[in-house]
């Protein structure tokens, strides 16, 4: 059974705004719970369905997601909206599952040097944890969907070059463990449009029909060229963050996600539909804008505007 074809059709690009998750990583201060509500409801309105709302860790070490169980609810209230969120433990997954959060993501790290950083664990044992995620689900009889993701995929600010074939190898041991989708994360804009390319497409092919879904950063300015080669690669989820938002704590170097209203303008422009309303997006970028003045927001279409549009 492939539990994520209903969330993840294939034949289609669905796009995932993970600004109130990967977006506030790296922030000093934060929107307030009401405000990432009407984040929220903006995007919905906008038509974007596919939200990643925060990370199951604890309030003392990432304060930003202490509201987390109040978006998923949020988020449940919405007709045909998804929530993901970030579990990087057994005690997150056990958090996890007590709520009705739609995708719990785990992240299994291309090179033992950031996922001791990043998790305090090896690459052996993250594998183990997308295990427990599924078994766990299904002991509970929960709905989520579980979703693997290879973080440093295309590059290690920690330790350099990174085999593809080893990543390649980490897909394979996570879709034998039980993830629903397999993803690959360019998390600190290590590579090129050839690179995502090449490695998009192998592990299209291994996937095998489930969900391939690529994440990337805009760290050397090949974001949205990377999302086209992923997209003509093959994946069909591609995630974003609202004014190019985040980056990983624990990844030197690391700057924030591919601009997820330039996201959009690509899909289309590519022939993919998204369903999303340019202008309603855009109007968003005030909650950060306000809530978060010291934040850079970044991102082409906000700049410019559509074609044959001035920017607002």
């Amino acid at each position: 059974m492939n539990r994520a074809a209903s969330a993840y059709p294939a034949g289609r690009a669905s796009l995932r705004e993970v600004g109130l998750r990967d977006g506030l990583q790296l922030v000093k201060s934060w929107p307030s719970t009401d405000a990432k509500l009407n984040w929220l409801a903006g995007e919905y309105a906008a038509g974007v369905r596919h939200f990643e709302v925060g990370s199951f860790l604890p309030v003392s070490r990432m304060p930003q997601f202490a509201d987390l169980r109040d978006l998923i609810d949020a988020v449940s209230r919405l007709e045909g909206a998804r929530s993901a969120a970030l579990a990087l433990n057994e005690r997150g997954l056990t958090e996890a599952f007590d709520t009705a959060v739609d995708e719990v993501v785990c992240v299994v790290s291309a090179t033992e040097e950031h996922s001791q950083a990043n998790m305090r664990r090896s690459r052996t044992d993250a594998v183990e944890l997308v295990r427990a995620a599924a078994r766990l689900r299904d002991e509970r009889g929960h709905k989520a969907i579980v979703n693997a993701g290879i973080a440093m995929a295309l590059g290690c600010s920690i330790a350099g070059a990174v085999d593809p074939d080893e990543v390649v190898r980490l897909v394979e041991r996570c879709l034998e463990a039980g993830a629903d989708v397999v993803g690959i994360a360019d998390t600190v804009g290590y590579a090129g449009p050839r690179a995502v390319s090449e490695l998009t497409a192998r592990v299209v092919r291994l996937a095998a029909g489930r969900p391939v879904a690529v994440h990337l950063h805009d760290t050397r300015g090949m974001g949205i060229a990377n999302a086209a080669a992923a997209l003509d690669a093959g994946a069909n989820i591609l995630d974003g963050s609202l004014g190019g938002l985040g980056g990983c704590p624990f990844a030197p170097g690391a700057t924030g996600n591919v601009v997820f209203e330039d996201l959009v303008f690509l899909c289309e422009e590519k022939g993919f539909a998204t369903g999303i309303d340019m202008p309603k997006l855009l109007a968003v970028r005030k909650i950060p804008e306000s809530e978060m003045p010291d934040e850079p927001l970044h991102g082409g279409l906000a700049r410019a505007g559509l074609p044959g549009r001035a920017a607002a």
